[in-house]
């Protein structure tokens, strides 16, 4: 099962590793996985924020929002479609 760290934690180990401790120190003290260590710092060193969404670029952005695109227009299309059956039927 994964562990949960509040964000208040992260932004000590952050801290930590900003003023020249050594991740592996802190990996250690602490039992943490390194990637999550890692991540912890390039994300709130680059965004200010720990949540995926405030750290995607723009080009990341832009598929979320065509993916979504996409899929509502196959579910408006597959209604259309059944609706056609319907109709046809009568």
């Amino acid at each position: 099962m994964a562990k949960r760290y509040n964000d208040e934690f992260k932004k000590q180990i952050v801290a930590l590793v900003n003023n020249g401790k050594k991740p592996s120190e802190i990996i250690k003290e602490y039992n943490i996985a390194r990637s999550s260590v890692h991540k912890w710092v390039k994300n709130y060193n680059k965004s200010g924020s720990f949540k995926a969404k405030d750290n995607r670029t723009e080009k990341e952005k832009e598929l979320i929002k065509l993916r979504k695109e996409n899929q509502r227009l196959k579910m408006e299309n597959d209604i259309l479609k059944q609706a056609a059956l319907i109709l046809g039927r009568e």
